[in-house]
């Protein structure tokens, strides 16, 4: 009975997580400090950014999954676009989304080859586009931020939940997908990616393709109470696999070359919402890239993007 019970828990913390992470607050102003100078953005290649699971890239039209972030960069001369995925799809119907985004991206501007951004979710359908639909010939570089590469331990005990209830949350979640504006919403095969045998499975079918330049960083909690939103998956996952941002944990975040930890200068630490500035608040951050601030953070990798030719 207790596993059963655990298991139960697990499922409520994480549907609690998704469902209750829209609520913040939404704003349009950019964030104070870590202004790179004009058209330290203008990178080679267009930058799309790939969303992560749960969110659209402006839910209901309205709320830009990326904050701030999107608005500092074009100030900076940056071309930005949008994956245009489903928030709850699975990572094949994602991926084939994105294909064809980056097909129309490069119509549009005329280059060869875009850079992708990708939090959470959004790096394993970059991921599947780049190895598995022929795209690594006009992909420069792929950044992943918080994407869960290794799986999760706790995920393989959610996932070890009768079927039933499961597929039972998958049918709600659904359903608020699509109203959302998801035209394929798959909760139930969105969330089997994220075990541990599920995802040493995808690494191997889906390797590192020669020619794109992969990078990752990382999101720490100081402490799974530091947001109150994701404190009990928090807890959960920092007892079960070590740090990590309410999310994914810091060593699932690793993929090719890997940069660092984006983390507080506090108690507060960076969660997985606040690595997408979701909640519009000039974070500090100890220093990363150079950049102080979440979305400085931002604007100092693109910049970085464009010194190295991409």
């Amino acid at each position: 009975m207790k596993g059963k019970k655990l298991r139960l828990v697990l499922l409520t913390a994480l549907l609690a997580a998704l469902l209750l992470a829209p609520a913040v607050q939404a704003g349009d102003a950019a964030g104070k400090g870590d202004t790179p100078a004009a058209n330290d953005c203008a990178t080679r290649y267009p930058v799309v950014l790939v969303h992560g699971a749960g969110f659209r890239d402006k839910t209901l039209g309205l709320v830009n999954y990326w904050g701030r972030a999107p608005e500092m960069l074009e100030a900076q001369g940056a071309r930005i676009f949008y994956g245009g995925t489903d928030g709850w799809g699975n990572v094949e119907d994602g991926a084939a989304i994105l294909k064809a985004t980056v097909e129309e991206v490069l119509a549009e501007t005329g280059s060869a080859k875009v850079n992708l951004v990708a939090h959470s979710k959004g790096g394993l359908e970059s991921r599947y586009m780049i190895s598995s639909l022929g795209m690594a010939g006009k992909v420069a570089s792929l950044t992943t931020i918080s994407t869960p590469h290794g799986g999760s331990v706790v995920m393989d005990k959610i996932l070890g939940v009768p079927d039933f209830l499961l597929r039972g949350a998958a049918g709600i979640v659904n359903i608020s997908s699509r109203i959302l504006g998801d035209g394929r919403p798959d909760f139930y095969a969105g969330i089997q990616y994220f075990g541990t045998q599920q995802m040493e499975a995808f690494n191997k079918a889906n390797p590192n393709r020669p020619g794109v330049y992969y990078q990752s960083f990382a999101g720490a909690l100081y402490a799974p109470a530091s947001d109150i939103i994701l404190s009990i998956p928090a807890f959960w996952i920092k007892n079960a696999d070590g740090p990590n941002d309410g999310m994914v944990t810091v060593e699932s975040a690793k993929w090719g070359r890997f940069r660092g930890v984006l983390q507080g200068t506090g108690y507060r630490g960076v969660s997985h919402a606040d690595e997408v500035d979701l909640r519009r608040t000039d974070l500090a951050i100890q220093p990363l890239l150079g950049a102080e601030t979440v979305t400085g953070f931002y604007a100092a990798m693109v910049s970085e993007l464009k010194a190295k030719g991409y």
